[in-house]
C-alpha cells in the first residue's frame, strides 16, 4: 500500500519548471504588474492635472469643475440623504434593463438561428433598427408607457435589445457547420446540436455581446432619465445644467463612470468565471 501511494503521488507531482520558462512567466506578470500601475497613474495624473489648473486659473472652475469641488458636491448629496437615491435609482433602471435586454436578445437570436428562413426575412429590419437613433423613439415610449420609471427602462431595454441579438447571432451563424453536419449523421436532433455544439461554443460571444450591453444599456438609461425621471444621476445632470451647477454634472458624470466601470469588471469577473469552468 504504502508503494502504491508514493507512486502516485510521483505521478501527481507537478513537473519542474524550465529556467526559460519561469524567465517568460516572470516577464508576463512584470508586464501586467505595470499595465496596471500605468492605469492609476494616468489616472491619478489626470486628477491632480485637472485640480491643479483650476487652482492656479489655466480652466476655469466654474466651467470645468475640479475634483475638490467635485468631492465636495458629493458629500453635500451624501450630507442631504439624496446621493444614494439618484444612485440607486439609475442602478435598479440599469440592471433591470441590462437583464431583459440581455436575456431577450439571446432568446430572439436562437429562434432567428433555429428558423433560417425568418433570420433571412427579418435580417434588413435589424439592421435598421441598428442603424435608427434610438433617442427618437424616446417621446413614443413616453406617450405609449408613460411618463413612469418603465419607460426608462423599456429605454434601456431597447438600445441594447438588438446589438445583443445581432452579435449573438453572427456569433451562432459562425459555427462550424461541419460539425453540425457530423451531428446530424450520427442522428442528433437540432435542440441537441443547439445545446451540445452551438451554444457552448458560442459562449465567447455572448460574453463579448454582455459587455457591449452594459454600454448600451447606461446609454439608454441615461437618455431615458433625460426625458423623463424625477430622480437618478441623469436627472442630476439635466438638473445641474439648467441651474448653471456644473460641479453637479460633473459628480454625477463621475458617479456614472464609476458605476459603469464597475458593472462592465463584474461581467469580466463572471466571464473568467464561465472560462476557467469550461475548461475543467
Amino acid at each position: 500500500m504504502k508503494k502504491r501511494s508514493s507512486n502516485k503521488t510521483k505521478k501527481n507531482a507537478p513537473a519542474t519548471m524550465s529556467h526559460e520558462h519561469a524567465v517568460y512567466l516572470s516577464k508576463i506578470k512584470r508586464k501586467e504588474r505595470f499595465v496596471v500601475s500605468m492605469r492609476y497613474v494616468i489616472l491619478i495624473g489626470f486628477l491632480l492635472l485637472w485640480e491643479l489648473f483650476a487652482r492656479i486659473g489655466v480652466i476655469d472652475p466654474f466651467i470645468a469643475s475640479s475634483p475638490s469641488r467635485v468631492v465636495r458636491t458629493i458629500l453635500s448629496l451624501y450630507n442631504e440623504g439624496s446621493l444614494f437615491t439618484h444612485i440607486g435609482t439609475t442602478l435598479y433602471e440599469t440592471v433591470v434593463g441590462f437583464l431583459l435586454g440581455t436575456l431577450m436578445g439571446i432568446l430572439l437570436a436562437s429562434i432567428l438561428w433555429w428558423f433560417p428562413t425568418a433570420n433571412k426575412i427579418f435580417d434588413p429590419y435589424l439592421v435598421v433598427l441598428n442603424a435608427l437613433p434610438k433617442i427618437a423613439l424616446g417621446p413614443i415610449l413616453i406617450v405609449w408607457i408613460g411618463a413612469t420609471e418603465a419607460s426608462i427602462i423599456a429605454m434601456g431595454v431597447l438600445i441594447s435589445l438588438i446589438v445583443t441579438i445581432m452579435t449573438v447571432l453572427n456569433g451562432f451563424n459562425e459555427i462550424s457547420d461541419s460539425k453540425q453536419k457530423l451531428m446530424l449523421t450520427l442522428g442528433a436532433s437540432k435542440w441537441q446540436i443547439f445545446v451540445k455544439i452551438v451554444l457552448p461554443a458560442s459562449i465567447p460571444t455572448m460574453m463579448s455581446a454582455l459587455k457591449l450591453s452594459v454600454g448600451m444599456t447606461w446609454v439608454g438609461i441615461i437618455v431615458g432619465e433625460y426625458l423623463v425621471s424625477k430622480a437618478g444621476l441623469g436627472y442630476l445632470i439635466v438638473y445641474g445644467g439648467q441651474v448653471f451647477q456644473l460641479d453637479l454634472v460633473m459628480a454625477s458624470i463621475i458617479l456614472l463612470c464609476i458605476l459603469a466601470a464597475l458593472m462592465y469588471y463584474i461581467v469580466a469577473y463572471f466571464e473568467k468565471r464561465i472560462i476557467k469552468w469550461r475548461k475543467h
